[in-house]
């Protein structure tokens, strides 16, 4: 329903109760207790913006780095796409607690998400996430005999094992890659330890949300019909 802070902004605005009583910050509930939501919240969770941006090179995903601008920087109205037909209108007020649900390394470009909605980053980043994401990778080298297979199924980072992914050559010099997590600069360091090296990224997809047209440093609103 929501994320344990915005549980407690619920609760700080009387908005939760417990058998009917209002509860209160740090109360215990029982599990034969029922506890009921106030029509607020959904007004409050309809309200929540999650964005699609395609970030460039260059832009660092989360936090400002030395010489290197955050993503979230590029959230301006001038840069929203002229295809957006979402009904929702830009506000400055939407930048609160907008936060990035899936980095993306500073040397790769795509698809990135942006949301205030912790349902949503929860969906795509929590622990038991299994969203998921497609990349387009050029790489400059030669598979050996059973390396394809390897990148699939048999690679270990940071000693644990990775979960199976989906590897295959789209042409030459293009490899797709769909996995269901993302460890730091994982498809680099993959194609690293079968003797790739990774020359471009993009990510094309996240769940059943695609980047498609949304030209490069500009967003758009998720709607309301779509879902990952």
């Amino acid at each position: 329903m929501c994320s344990r802070r915005e549980a407690d902004t619920y609760i700080e605005r009387g908005w939760v109760k417990v058998d009917g009583v209002v509860a209160t910050l740090g109360e215990r509930a029982l599990p034969n207790q029922t506890i009921t939501l106030d029509k607020s919240v959904a007004t409050q969770q309809t309200a929540l913006v999650t964005i699609l941006m395609h970030k460039p090179m260059g832009y660092v995903s989360g936090q400002a780095e030395d010489g290197y601008t955050p993503a979230v920087a590029l959230f301006k109205e001038e840069n929203r796409a002229q295809t957006d037909r979402s009904p929702f209108k830009f506000n400055r007020n939407q930048l609160r607690g907008l936060a990035v649900a899936g980095r993306l390394d500073i040397d790769s470009t795509g698809l990135l998400i942006l949301t205030q909605d912790g349902r949503v980053a929860r969906q795509l980043i929590g622990e038991h996430s299994e969203i998921e994401k497609e990349y387009l990778v050029r790489v400059q080298g030669r598979l050996a005999p059973g390396k394809l297979e390897l990148l699939n199924e048999g690679l270990s980072l940071d000693g644990k094992k990775l979960k199976p992914a989906q590897v295959r050559w789209q042409n030459e010099e293009q490899l797709q890659f769909i996995l269901r997590e993302g460890k730091k600069r994982q498809i680099r360091r993959m194609c690293e330890m079968v003797g790739l090296k990774v020359l471009g990224l993009k990510r094309v997809r996240i769940g059943r949300i695609a980047l498609a047209d949304l030209p490069v440093g500009q967003w758009r609103y998720l709607r309301q019909d779509e879902r990952f």
